[in-house]
């Protein structure tokens, strides 16, 4: 079994990763809670009791999961014993999730694959979204956070086949064709990209996962549930909405894209988002947004400011399948494409 001490570590770095420096583990906030886990006896902590939720049934966790203020407790870490309740200020409406990520997955990838059906199962509150109660107050419209700027309004560098192509339908036709990387050799189906091809609001994501490539269509499954209510609450419906991922095939194992596969995919991407000309890009999850902005910085930093992609307004917000690992994302969320929504009504306005 990992030691406890090691997973929280990977945890808590890939939430500083985020930018999430105020998260809090009963008062400590994440650098006092790594100073405190490097500092610990290197004597192994005993495994951990299971884990139980606000309101959950007596069923028994997942496998791997644990109480992490038992491990700190148990490694010397802590005064907190297991079942402390959480911080009253602790972010979310339950006690966080005890489930680590691996520590070579991004907090923003995919989530676990959901059931065969694609379908959530019935009153899971993970696939609830709506506006907060006190969503009428809205953002204030004016001291708009200027933020990266990618490209020219207008320009392009794009050259042969994939400039020439005219219709998102030449588009899905060289994507079907393409050899420039390994991915197309294990998909099951391209994944161009679906929803209006005039919308003026659009959502990129990663890359494929398993039920995408099934079924050719992005966003579908868990995530894909997440996201139509997402854009609902901001009175998107999703057929009004165009979406599609930087990657186009399903990496093996829904692994993270390499450079190769993402250089050889955006040409792809960046002329969709040419014939389609958007007033608004919505970024989802830490790889979509760095690959379009071009930058290392962490999506904590990357939120709540206007970016600008050859001349579209870009909003970063979390990937649907970390809201389904981190309910308490679900806020900053709505912030976020509330800010995108607001954009989108000044450039209808325009």
């Amino acid at each position: 079994m990992s030691d406890p001490r090691d997973l929280l570590r990977r945890y808590l770095e890939q939430r500083r990763e985020l930018g999430e420096t105020e998260f809090r583990l009963d008062g400590l906030d994440v650098d006092a809670a790594l100073a405190m886990i490097a500092n610990a006896k290197a004597a192994p902590a005993p495994a951990p009791p299971p884990l139980r939720r606000s309101g959950a049934s007596d069923a028994a966790p997942p496998a791997g999961s644990g109480d992490w203020r038992a491990a700190l407790s148990g490694a010397g870490l802590g005064p907190k014993a297991a079942g402390t309740p959480p911080s009253p200020d602790a972010p979310g409406d339950a006690v966080p999730d005890p489930v680590l990520p691996a520590p070579d997955v991004p907090p923003s990838s995919r989530a676990a694959d959901p059931p065969a059906s694609g379908v959530p199962p019935a009153g899971d509150r993970r696939f609830a979204f709506a506006a907060p109660e006190d969503a009428g107050r809205g953002l204030p419209d004016d001291g708009l956070l200027d933020g990266l700027v990618v490209g020219q309004a207008g320009g392009t560098a794009l050259q042969g086949d994939v400039a020439a192509a005219n219709a998102i339908e030449d588009i899905a036709r060289l994507v079907a064709a393409c050899a420039a990387c390994g991915l197309g050799a294990t998909k099951q189906r391209d994944v161009v990209g679906e929803g209006d091809p005039n919308a003026d609001f659009v959502v990129v994501g990663e890359a494929p996962g398993e039920q995408e490539d099934l079924s050719g269509r992005p966003f579908v499954g868990a995530s894909g549930q997440l996201l139509t209510k997402i854009l609902a609450a901001i009175n998107l419906p999703r057929e009004q909405v165009y979406i599609c991922n930087v990657i186009k095939h399903r990496p093996p194992g829904n692994r993270n894209p390499t450079p190769a596969e993402v250089a050889a995919c955006s040409p792809f991407l960046l002329r969709q988002l040419e014939l389609v000309k958007p007033k608004v890009i919505l970024a989802v999850g830490t790889f979509a947004a760095q690959t379009l902005l071009r930058t290392k910085e962490p999506i904590g930093k990357l939120r709540g400011r206007v970016h600008r992609y050859f001349g579209v307004p870009l909003v970063v917000t979390y990937h649907p399948a970390a809201l389904l690992r981190n309910p308490s994302w679900k806020r900053p969320t709505w912030d976020d494409v509330q800010l995108a929504r607001r954009i989108l009504d000044r450039a209808s306005r325009a």
